[in-house]
């Protein structure tokens, strides 16, 4: 009989379809619940608020008793028996941007300086969230108090703007503190005005000079984090440099496309990093993946049915969902011997997908 796991976070289709082809019964308590998730998962409920997860996934529990429970954004911080991955004790510090860099500081990891209020240009973020959605480069005090109205508020720290690529590495990491590198993935910002940094997808592996050294910093860090399982942690490549940025301690939006590149099932490495058992031989990547991210261009009730493009396309919503401007709408993928050729099939993709979204 087959083990049975609970996925909980705000969206978990990307870890659910990794269970399930694992071998997995898979459970999910979901924010979206998108036409996609429903084959990967015996069961599913849907949240609305933050708040309600956790009554969502304790309803779950209650019925199906699953035998792990694996939190991805969002619940990092609630607490589950027989939890498979990083503890809330663990995760508590990188769900808050100063203490993160207090901890790579300590460990003499090359990050941004914090600055002062009034030291300009400055990257400005939120103690807390992810994905990057808030941040905002701000060039003057009218710009930093105009961007605290639009995050009502909440704690904040500025750092300073490097230019360069996003990245990040997926690792994994035992209960006893050993870590691998698995891949290396350029991250592909939203761009435009309209939360710039938002992350939009990922390209593994990451096709930038500096990507060794961030795996050397990635090993270091992941290692010293007292997270467990696969994590992902984020930089900035710059051309003599990689700044870590942030660590995740949990599944990342990467997935995809480090599954499509290596060859690999990511939630059996997770599994067996939890259980203290790193690959005996890192896997080279196969092939170059691409993911991009798409978002509505306008505010629109989606009337196609997107199920058909299912080879490409993931975190597909249900026809007559309404969409306000900028609210993501579906994941596309692309893969090819180089990155290139990964791009040019993204591209072609993302072509076909765009037909069915007219329609």
């Amino acid at each position: 009989m087959s083990k049975s796991v609970l996925v909980v976070g705000y969206t978990t289709r990307h870890v659910a379809a990794s269970a399930a082809a694992a071998g997995y019964t898979v459970y999910a308590a979901d924010h979206f619940c998108d036409q996609d998730l429903l084959p990967c998962t015996a069961d599913h409920m849907a949240f609305d608020e933050l708040e309600e997860l956790p009554f969502a996934a304790d309803e779950l529990i209650q019925k199906y008793h699953p035998d792990y429970v694996v939190t991805t954004s969002g619940a990092e911080l609630l607490e589950f028996k027989n939890r498979l991955g990083t503890s809330p004790d663990a995760a508590q510090k990188f769900m808050n941007k100063a203490a993160t860099q207090e901890f790579f500081e300590s460990l003499g990891i090359p990050v941004p300086k914090k600055l002062e209020k009034g030291v300009y240009p400055a990257m400005a973020k939120t103690t807390g969230g992810a994905g990057g959605w808030r941040n905002a480069v701000v060039h003057s005090d009218e710009e930093l108090s105009l961007w605290q109205e639009f995050v009502e508020g909440d704690p904040y720290i500025l750092q300073e703007f490097i230019e360069g690529m996003p990245a990040s590495v997926c690792c994994l990491v035992t209960p006893s503190g050993e870590a691998c590198v698995l891949t290396t993935n350029q991250q592909i910002l939203r761009g435009g005005d309209f939360c710039p940094y938002a992350f939009s997808g990922s390209v593994t592996p990451c096709p930038h000079p500096m990507a060794e050294r961030m795996k050397e910093l990635g090993k270091k860090i992941a290692e010293a984090s007292g997270c467990v399982g696969c994590i992902g942690i984020d930089f900035v490549l710059t051309d003599t440099e990689a700044y870590a940025i942030e660590v995740n301690p949990r599944f990342q939006g990467t997935l995809e496309t480090v599954e499509t590149a290596l060859g690999e099932n990511l939630f059996t490495l997770h599994k067996n990093a939890c259980e203290g058992v790193l690959p005996k031989e890192l896997k080279t990547p196969e092939q170059y993946a691409v993911r991009k991210i798409l978002t509505a261009p306008e505010d629109f009730t989606l009337k196609a049915d997107l199920l058909p493009l299912s080879d490409f396309l993931t975190d597909i919503p249900f026809p007559g969902t309404f969409f306000e401007k900028g609210e993501v709408l579906c994941s596309v993928i692309g893969y090819g011997r180089t990155v290139e050729e990964a791009s040019a099939v993204l591209d072609k993709n993302i072509s076909l997908a765009v037909q069915y979204i007219n329609q």
